[in-house]
């Protein structure tokens, strides 16, 4: 790697790690078989190892996050129906319109504090009528930990209460659990219970966990096989998928706990930063993603990757930082002193 490269440190996303050498050879080493046969034993041992961790009867494993909640709102909706969600969901906002384009469904958005719904805040957008004038409400989504929302979280309580309003009106609630294991280990509650009350779940191995490539969709075994019908419809069967399923998991089995050491950093950073004039902060910074705000984000972020800091813009006066498995102490204190300078 050239040496301008190595000193890079990049906060972009928790997307751009490189695998470990122990996941390299974990993907080297495994058992491989045709996956679209339902062969490949350690795919297999994955999706059953994921739903009982979860506490879910089946799961199914998808090249991306993208494709896990498109999945999960093709068998549990039908065109013509409406998905209600966050506006600063990731699948009303980064996934390409493919709700209504693929699957032709309405989406009505919902502002919450932070990006987390709460059933006060879905209740008045939710429809069930046998009126045919109305796109019928059958699903709630929800997006824990928060990615626009700097990384925070649901509470058990909030999610029941929106499970017991979907329950109430005949819905389904679907989690978009793409840093799930950041909820999980940032509120100090297992992941099987934060999932208990809603339908199904998927969660990114390519983010927090430090694989590179991969999801997973989980959820009652009926819905999963629903699922796994649009997987093959819209191009994700697999074959020799068992070298991603072994990163991923290793991943489980080695990469959950350090995630603690991503929150520290994320909040060591934002300490820093707070000594700085100019600098604000709209939201607190639970997990591992720090937002914060500056005349010019665009100009701000630019002038830091001069300086090998890479940061990204989401808004037109607010940057994030999201800190992962490839960064280590020593980087975050150069990320420290580039926002110094600045």
């Amino acid at each position: 790697m050239p040496e301008h490269k190595a000193q890079m440190v990049d906060l972009r996303s928790d997307t751009i790690t490189r695998p470990t050498d122990g996941m390299r050879a974990a993907m080297a080493e495994a058992l491989v078989g045709d996956d679209v046969f339902g062969e490949d034993p350690t795919l297999n041992e994955l999706q059953e190892r994921v739903a009982e961790m979860l506490g879910k009867e089946a799961a199914l494993f998808v090249p991306s996050g993208t494709m896990a909640n498109l999945l999960a709102i093709l068998a549990q909706a039908r065109p013509g129906q409406s998905v209600i969600l966050s506006e600063d969901a990731h699948p009303y906002n980064y996934e390409a319109g493919n709700i209504a384009v693929v699957g032709g469904l309405l989406t009505r958005t919902v502002k919450g504090e932070c990006s987390v719904l709460t059933a006060e805040d879905i209740a008045p957008h939710v429809v069930r009528t046998a009126d045919h004038h109305y796109a019928e409400s059958v699903l709630i989504a929800v997006e824990n930990t928060t990615n626009r929302g700097a990384g925070n979280m649901y509470t058990l309580e909030g999610l029941k209460d929106i499970a017991d309003l979907a329950r109430k009106n005949y819905m389904k609630v679907h989690m978009d659990g793409a840093r799930l294991f950041n909820a999980a280990v940032g509120s100090g509650v297992s992941a099987k219970e934060i999932v208990s009350h809603v339908d199904t779940v998927c969660f990114c191995f390519s983010k927090g966990l430090g694989a590179p490539v991969g999801s997973i969709l989980a959820g009652p075994a009926d819905t999963i096989d629903e699922a796994h019908r649009f997987r093959k419809m819209v191009g994700g069967g697999m074959r020799q998928a068992g070298v991603l399923a072994a990163a991923a998991l290793h991943a489980l089995d080695h990469h959950i706990d350090r995630l603690a050491e991503d929150h520290r950093r994320a909040r060591e950073f934002r300490e820093a930063l707070e000594q700085i004039d100019g600098l604000t902060f709209p939201m607190p910074t639970p997990t591992n993603i720090v937002i914060y705000e500056v005349p010019d984000a665009k100009a701000y972020v630019q002038r830091a990757a001069e300086d090998d800091l890479l940061l990204f813009a989401i808004a037109p006066t607010r940057v994030r930082a999201v800190f992962h498995l490839d960064i280590d102490d020593a980087q975050l204190d150069r990320a420290i002193k580039v926002c110094q300078a600045l």
